[in-house]
């Protein structure tokens, strides 16, 4: 039986915020003149290469995930579909975060990354027909509205909107629409996280080298690859990336997914405080603020949401 907050899946959660605060550093901590979409390859590639002794370890077990299931051709298509669409999103969405860490800044970009919970509400209004109470929907407000004020660098004013913000938008955005996807194969099909997670980056490096050879061209990515500075650094992202999916999937084994949620919410803030002396940033008041009203909005959210659970429970 799963207890409510198990010491083990609390520590995980809180190894989870640690990890997602410490990406965007990394990110932005490779060496000048290596663009995003080398680097968003060939930490693919190392994430791959981190994932393949998991999986081949589930093989040797009892638990075969998807190589023992029986499943009908339709489903088998589909399951296929799936991986590939969500293997290529999540493809994107690597190149996207790296290219939003590096143009909008490792704090900002963080911060809007956080607006997760706001296309997730979307996709489920949309497609699951789930209606939000006000409460939810206050918090919601609000937390459009720091994102905006952090969008306009703390003006308000349109004039003054960051387009590179709207890119780093854009991954929380690739997430939600993957996930959403994906949940169909975890749910229909007896695959492990380990698989889903094997599959979905051996996508992503074939979409994303396609798209590198196409940029770049063999020489500039040969050079890359010899490039022994650049490399340690995809490797550090491509191993953390891949520990941080990892580690979330046991922590919300242990405890409930709002509770896990609950504990990561701040993870902005540990860029905020690695950015300055190691990347030299400089945090602004207006980041400061806003990181603050949008922690308090999600926690407001992961509230408002336990409320309404409670709530169905003792009415059903």
């Amino acid at each position: 039986m799963r207890h409510t907050t198990p010491p083990v899946g609390l520590a995980l959660a809180f190894v989870c915020l640690i990890i997602l605060g410490v990406m965007p550093i990394i990110a932005n901590s490779r060496p000048a003149g290596f663009d995003a979409l080398s680097f968003a390859f060939f930490l693919s590639v190392w994430q791959l290469l981190a994932a393949l002794p998991l999986a081949g370890w589930e093989l040797g077990g009892a638990n075969k995930g998807i190589f023992q299931a029986h499943l009908t051709p339709a489903l088998k298509r589909r399951t296929i579909a799936i991986i590939l669409v969500t293997g290529a999103i999540f493809g994107l969405s690597t190149y996207v975060y790296v290219l939003a860490v590096e143009k909008a800044g490792a704090v900002s970009a963080a911060i809007a990354i956080q607006a997760y919970p706001l296309f997730a509400i979307l996709w489920e209004t949309l497609f699951l027909k789930r209606r939000k109470t006000a409460t939810e929907l206050a918090f919601t407000l609000v937390l459009l509205a720091a994102l905006y004020a952090l969008a306009t660098e703390g003006t308000w004013r349109i004039a003054g909107f960051s387009p590179w913000f709207a890119v780093a938008l854009g991954v929380p955005f690739l997430w939600s629409v993957a996930h959403v996807i994906i949940k169909e194969v975890l749910d229909r099909t007896p695959i492990t996280p380990a698989q889903v997670t094997v599959f979905r980056v051996l996508v992503s490096v074939i979409v994303l080298g396609v798209v590198l050879m196409a940029v770049s061209g063999p020489t500039r990515i040969l050079a890359d690859l010899g490039t022994l500075d650049f490399q340690v650094f995809a490797l550090i992202m491509g191993v953390v990336y891949y520990l941080e999916l990892i580690v979330w999937f046991y922590a919300v084994r242990s405890i409930d997914v709002s509770v896990a949620s609950s504990v990561t919410v701040p993870w902005p803030a540990v860029t905020m405080v690695l950015a300055v002396p190691i990347l030299g940033d400089t945090v602004e008041g207006y980041q400061v603020i806003t990181l603050g009203v949008i922690v308090a909005s999600l926690y407001g959210l992961l509230y408002a949401g336990a409320r309404k659970r409670r709530a169905a429970v003792s009415s059903g």
